[in-house]
């Protein structure tokens, strides 16, 4: 892992990951194994500040949105605050850290192997996930739950099941946060270069004596703004892979010429989604008037203090609207605001195939969240994880019989 300053001005790799994220580390750890690989991360080290992946800094390195911070603030054309990690290991290094494997009606919808499904969370499970202690108000919000008769309850898993469970957490058992980027620490060093502060600026294509365009490179420049550029060594099965998740995936393809994306976050556009916010607010009020809960309500706190309350804090944190509106679909409407998993972008079936190759296009891959059709409906980033896992096993098996096939006909 070293600053793009350091980088050779030309390279050439087996495969090109844009983005060192949740997704895309998981990838170049899978690859190094069997190919040469070099990552490129826009944003730094998560080991720099040590006290930033602490769990009692969660809120401080999230709300930091300083012009060089881990998280990027921007705003969407709905009006709703939101981030954008720029940092290795993406948004496992700022966000809340629950750790929940997607459901089994969602691994079949994507048409996933669900053995090796199985096998690509637990390798990354006996890496950074664990088994959380739990806390007094945690417990009462466990009995709140089945005294809401959210049944039944699951104990403590990593699956994703109806009812009532504890869940898992990228925080170890002193509070210390593990990442998507020590996933690397499976990687092969001497196959995998992994660049920091390397801003890449556009995908290249060659159309020579193509039917239609291969992808061959990228440019990217370093923070003293020197352009570098790394091409795929000469291999039919080598590629290029967007891992830059949401936002920078389609992003890169915009300004590599591909398409003119259309990238909204469609809020309540489906009735569906504002029934779950309702039935999902329904089911938290009938918590907080738990018996089990009783213990934490605080008689003395009113809704106008409340309302500054949200006021006051930092506005990545804040919700789009602020109203005293109580009829349910209006508050969800009014007071929208991120849990920062948004995805899509690159959909299947409209911008990458099954497997995960962008449509028209030789040698390119988008492989993060920007593919999802929809959430796994808990936070994603285990999924991510596996998903970068799962895929680079699979591109190492097409590699691999690509290899052997060439062989026998030799």
């Amino acid at each position: 892992m070293k600053d793009a300053t350091f980088a050779p001005t030309f390279a050439r790799y087996d495969y090109i990951i844009i983005g060192g994220g949740t997704s895309g580390c998981a990838l170049a750890a899978t690859l190094s194994q069997n190919a040469t690989v070099l990552v490129l991360e826009r944003g730094g080290s998560p080991y720099e500040n040590p006290t930033a992946t602490d769990i009692q800094n969660f809120a401080t390195t999230l709300s930091n949105t300083s012009p060089k911070s881990w998280s990027q603030l921007f705003v969407s054309e709905d009006g709703v605050y939101n981030t954008r990690a720029r940092v290795l290991g993406g948004g496992s290094v700022l966000n809340a850290g629950f750790y929940t494997r997607a459901g089994d009606d969602y691994v079949k919808e994507a048409e996933w192997k669900r053995d090796e499904v199985e096998a690509a969370y637990e390798w990354v499970e006996n890496k950074i996930a664990f088994e959380p202690p739990v806390m007094g108000w945690q417990t009462a919000l466990k009995d709140g739950l089945l005294e809401a008769g959210e049944f039944p309850y699951n104990g403590f898993t990593y699956n994703h099941t109806y009812g009532t469970k504890i869940g898992g957490t990228i925080f170890d058992n002193v509070g210390q946060r593990h990442t998507a980027a020590n996933l690397l620490e499976y990687a092969n060093p001497d196959t995998v270069a992994v660049y920091l502060h390397a801003t890449v600026h556009k995908i290249l294509f060659t159309t020579k004596g193509r039917p239609r365009p291969k992808a061959y490179g990228v440019i990217f420049q370093d923070e003293n703004g020197v352009l570098h550029k790394a091409e795929l060594a000469k291999n039919a099965m080598n590629e290029v892979i967007l891992s830059a998740g949401a936002i920078g995936s389609p992003q890169l393809l915009m300004l590599s010429g591909y398409d003119n994306p259309s990238v909204r976050f469609n809020y309540y556009q489906e009735p569906e989604d504002l029934k779950k916010c309702v039935e999902g607010i329904t089911t938290i009020i009938k918590v907080i008037n738990s018996k089990a809960f009783s213990k934490f309500k605080y008689p003395e706190a009113t809704i106008p203090g409340l309302l500054d309350l949200i006021l006051n804090v930092p506005t990545n944190l804040r919700p789009r609207h602020v109203t005293s509106v109580f009829n349910l679909k209006q508050f969800c409407i009014d007071t929208v605001m991120t849990i920062w998993h948004y995805h899509g972008g690159c959909q299947i079936g409209r911008v990458v195939d099954k497997n995960y190759k962008v449509l028209g296009i030789d040698g390119l891959r988008v492989i993060d969240g920007s593919t999802f059709l929809k959430s796994p409906g808990t936070n994603p980033q285990a999924t991510v994880m596996m998903l970068g896992r799962y895929m680079g096993q699979k591109i190492l098996k097409e590699r691999e019989a690509f290899f052997k096939k060439k062989e026998e006909e030799a």
